[in-house]
């Protein structure tokens, strides 16, 4: 694929708080275009009705929603149902929104960690209790999944969701499971949805937003397996958590069902540079998905320490809690100079003594 980038330091958020000559490797955004069908399918957009669609009075069918269920078949076998969807602006207001309807201020919510920060942080704003020990559990009253996992790039077997399956239905809770990553799975791996597992009691959270690099269109969708948690989210006012806008939906329908070309070949450089990593760090073991390096570099605060002395910006492991105090994640979804040039700065560091 055409490996451009948009490297320049005042491109948006992407490089906000970055210095002189810093590569930014923080943030899990892609430094590749948008596929042609996604621009394609926003011009035509663009070009022609912009009033209300007729599916923007029922957030929970419509295009977005068929273009999931035929996905989720097609490419998992997983015969989803249209009508149990709901949209909303991203994962995090989704997750949040399920986590209300199904569980109280109090209630314990386990999630392997390390984890997702802003996940991190929705648990303790609406007041559950964390529980990052996920081999019993029994007290707890919903379990966040996320699979492929965020940091590690984790992609969890068919056994390992049978047994977390078997426990779910022992304690009598709901699984919110975080599958945004499924699209990013490297062969021969492959993403088993825990709703084909246990559809009555999983909501599904997902998005076109990571594997087709479309963070900005803020657009997402939970999938509700559980009818009561369907009939919790009718009794709440109609507008109360809004919903995806047009050009949202636009793009995620156009990714879903048409960019598996641009996909397929950006997949490629990403294995590769995840390749290219290994070669470079002795003792490095790739994800199994997305573009995420969880580097353990010893000890903590060497995120500081990186973006000071070698000017290479990447994500403190501390921020996604018990586990990670001593890791770093580094993107590595940008062109092979790029990542070649963040490798020889590491090599620089260690060099100087600055990494064991």
């Amino acid at each position: 694929m055409d490996e451009t980038i948009r490297r320049p330091p005042k491109d948006g958020l992407k490089w906000a708080g970055a210095g002189p000559d810093v590569i930014a490797c923080w943030i899990a955004d892609m430094d590749f275009p948008t596929a042609p069908e996604i621009v394609e399918a926003l011009q035509r957009r663009a070009r022609g009705d912009l009033g209300y669609p007729a599916w923007a009075a029922e957030p929970q069918s419509g295009p977005l929603a068929e273009a999931f269920a035929e996905r989720m078949l097609a490419t998992y076998g997983w015969d989803a149902e249209p009508s149990w969807v709901r949209s909303f602006s991203d994962l995090n207001q989704a997750l949040q929104v399920m986590l209300h309807l199904t569980t109280g201020p109090g209630d314990t919510v386990a999630m392997h960690a390390p984890a997702y920060p802003p996940f991190l942080g929705t648990i303790a704003e609406m007041g559950r209790r964390l529980r990052t020990d996920v081999s019993d559990l029994s007290g707890c009253r919903a379990l966040v999944l996320v699979n492929p996992h965020n940091p590690t790039g984790k992609v969890f077997s068919r056994p390992e969701l049978v047994a977390l399956a078997e426990q779910a239905e022992r304690h009598d809770l709901v699984v919110i499971a975080d599958e945004v990553h499924a699209d990013l799975v490297y062969a021969p791996g492959r993403h088993t949805p825990f709703a084909s597992i246990l559809p009555e009691r999983t909501i599904t959270l997902t998005s076109a937003t990571k594997a087709f690099n479309l963070g900005g269109v803020r657009c997402a969708l939970a999938h509700m397996g559980p009818p009561q948690v369907r009939e919790a989210l009718r009794a709440q006012p109609s507008f109360l958590y809004g919903g995806a806008n047009v050009f949202g939906v636009e793009a995620t329908v156009a990714a879903w069902r048409h960019a598996d070309g641009w996909l397929r070949d950006t997949m490629t450089v990403l294995d590769r540079n995840r390749r290219l990593i290994a070669e470079r760090l002795p003792g490095y073991v790739p994800p199994e998905a997305a573009y995420l390096a969880w580097l353990d570099l010893g000890r903590p605060g060497m995120a500081e320490v990186l973006e000071r002395e070698a000017k290479i910006m990447v994500s403190d492991g501390a921020a996604f809690g018990p586990g990670g105090e001593s890791f770093v994640r580094l993107n590595f979804a940008t062109s092979e100079a790029i990542l070649t040039e963040v490798l020889d700065r590491l090599d620089r560091a260690r060099s100087a003594g600055l990494l064991r």
